[in-house]
């Protein structure tokens, strides 16, 4: 047991930095770049992590990547069911074992799915409610947009993302960091940073800062379009960021007569940059471009 938990109580422990080491070294585990692997090794910031993500009572939350299990516990301590979705067989294999030492009664708890987040289905992961998760940083934005898409039964969720990746997501229209991954995101959900994260929660440390992003599930904008359709507008619009809108989709819709109808048809400005856009609009376009 680490001396930042040395608690009488019965409850779960949490992992510190002796048992994150420990816990490593008896399975053999290096952290690899390839996969993003970066483990907490501080218990205050995960219990600050289970705060900030505002679960209900005996909410299911679905973790992915739990490494080692850090986040697991924290979310298990606080009473609520995991969902854990790991793609290293190794980790996957031992978390369970991890759980049934460091919070017994809790074991049951648990269900680990050993699957690539960028490819599970609902199936494996049943219906949680709530993502809470420190994400692989080097896919988290599709692996948080694929989760959003394949589970209608998320609502809300608090993720873990290098920090440059939460100022992407959370980013509004007009702002500088405003993209791609702002706007589809916001095809899904009202999406907010909430609070940084250092360097030295970590082992090893990455080079990078961290931060939180909250979400919370909402309705898309009404549209003729499909999600993807839009999405085929979102990735136009932003495929020449320096042009204007009517510029960037001209590969979206060649028909540069069309394509000032659906202009005139949505009362959006042609000469507008796509950064200038939200989802409603890129929606609308959308919409507009499917009327014949």
């Amino acid at each position: 047991m680490s001396s930042s938990d040395s608690s009488t109580s019965a409850g779960p422990r949490l992992l510190g930095p002796a048992d994150v080491r420990s816990l490593a070294a008896s399975l053999g585990v290096r952290p690899t770049k390839q996969r993003g692997q970066n483990f907490v090794i501080d218990p205050n910031t995960v219990r600050r992590i289970v705060r900030a993500a505002d679960l209900s009572a005996g909410e299911t939350v679905l973790e992915v990547g739990p490494g080692l299990g850090s986040l697991t516990l924290a979310l298990l301590a606080a009473g609520h069911p995991v969902t854990a979705v790991e793609i290293d067989p190794l980790l996957a294999q031992a978390l369970p074992s991890t759980i049934a030492t460091y919070a017994p009664e809790q074991a049951s708890e648990l269900t680990v799915v050993e699957a690539d987040a960028m490819d599970v289905t609902p199936a494996e992961i049943g219906a949680p409610t709530a993502c809470v998760a420190n994400l692989p940083y080097n896919v988290a934005v599709p692996v948080l947009l694929h989760l959003l898409k394949v589970s209608d039964s998320l609502r809300h969720g608090l993720v873990m993302v290098q920090s440059e990746v939460a100022d992407r997501l959370a980013a509004p229209p007009g702002s500088r960091t405003y993209g791609v991954p702002s706007a589809k995101a916001a095809w899904y959900a009202d999406v907010r940073r909430a609070g940084p994260i250092g360097r030295n929660v970590f082992w090893p440390a990455p080079n990078v800062d961290s931060g939180l992003v909250a979400f919370e599930r909402r309705d898309p904008p009404e549209t003729p379009a499909s999600r993807e359709e839009v999405f085929a507008v979102i990735e136009a619009a932003f495929s020449q960021r320096r042009k204007t809108i009517r510029s960037a989709l001209a590969r979206w819709m060649p028909d540069r007569a069309r394509l000032d109808e659906v202009f005139a048809a949505t009362g959006i400005d042609p000469q507008l940059r796509g950064e200038m856009l939200g989802i409603t609009e890129f929606a609308a376009l959308a919409g507009a471009g499917q009327t014949r």
